[in-house]
């Protein structure tokens, strides 16, 4: 396995080899791990993410997978890096993690089958599928500005090639305490089966990425908080949450606090069958912000 990360040196971007605690460039600079800024791996043309494909996932919203995979895009504009700021604007309080294993394409794919689906692929890292509930009421079918806000994308350190992705454990870390665990084997569709589906009808390119979906128990994080999503062979991917400009009143949809919003980034039901969940009043220690 090789583990491929991109850092910034002089101001520009440069593509090095992990060799131990040290980079390697091609030109055979060294540079220390821990004392370098690391920018996203790669950089895609398309970000593409899986709604629901963990059972547990699936198990927590008390609905039923469908037959296929259903997708979502989130703009460029969102990628994010390792220890990379994420931002809850001011007026917004539902700011979800969701720790998920991300795909990378290797070389231009189109109308492939799950057997030649590996091929194209360069490799995997690690990644984090924020999402802003706060605008559910108004973006749920697109997940625009839910999962599309800038900074809510964030993947790295690197990309491992040759990582085989059966039987691995994905688990996210809020302030150092388990959040999410699971195994790849408990997904619904491998890595392969969503890279051949997705390029049926459209062309994936170098770089592309694919998030490939997240356990149970996605909840809502705060300024401050520090949250990491570990891959078992892929590393770790650390952010911290911080406050950003304030949605400004006069123009468009604003933040919301529906049983809709609460109920999807509680863990509720809502999204999948419409059921009414308890009111937010049974999850204070949920809500209230911290002091």
């Amino acid at each position: 396995m090789t583990e491929i990360r991109r850092i910034l040196v002089d101001g520009s971007p440069l593509a090095v080899i992990r060799d131990g605690e040290e980079l390697v460039a091609d030109d055979g600079r060294r540079f220390n791990i821990s004392e370098v800024e690391h920018l996203a791996p790669c950089v895609p043309t398309k970000i593409i993410a899986v709604h629901l494909n963990y059972d547990s996932r699936t198990q927590e919203f008390m609905t039923k997978l469908p037959q296929a995979p259903t997708y979502f895009h989130k703009p460029i504009t969102a990628l994010n890096s390792p220890l990379g700021k994420i931002v809850r604007p001011d007026r917004c309080k539902w700011l979800n993690y969701e720790g998920e294993i991300v795909i990378v394409i290797g070389k231009t794919c189109k109308n492939v089958s799950i057997e030649e689906a590996g091929d194209y692929i360069l490799g995997y890292t690690v990644g984090n599928d924020y999402g802003l509930h706060d605008f559910r009421d108004t973006d749920a079918g697109s997940m625009l500005r839910v999962k599309g806000a800038d900074s809510l994308a964030p993947i790295g350190p690197g990309i491992v090639t040759d990582w085989d992705f059966r039987n691995k454990i994905i688990r996210t870390y809020v302030n150092g305490v388990v959040k999410q665990e699971d195994n790849t084997d408990n997904m619904e569709w491998n890595m392969h089966y969503l890279v051949a589906d997705i390029a049926r009808t459209i062309t994936l390119v170098p770089g592309d990425i694919i998030f490939s979906g997240t356990p149970a128990n996605s909840r809502p994080v705060f300024p401050g908080d520090i949250v990491e999503v570990e891959v078992e062979g892929l590393g770790r991917l650390a952010n911290e949450i911080v406050t950003g400009p304030a949605i400004r009143p006069e123009v468009g949809a604003q933040p919301t606090e529906s049983e809709e919003v609460i109920s999807t980034a509680l863990g509720g039901d809502w999204e999948f069958r419409g059921i009414r969940t308890p009111s937010k009043d049974l999850y204070p220690s949920m809500i209230e912000e911290k002091e």
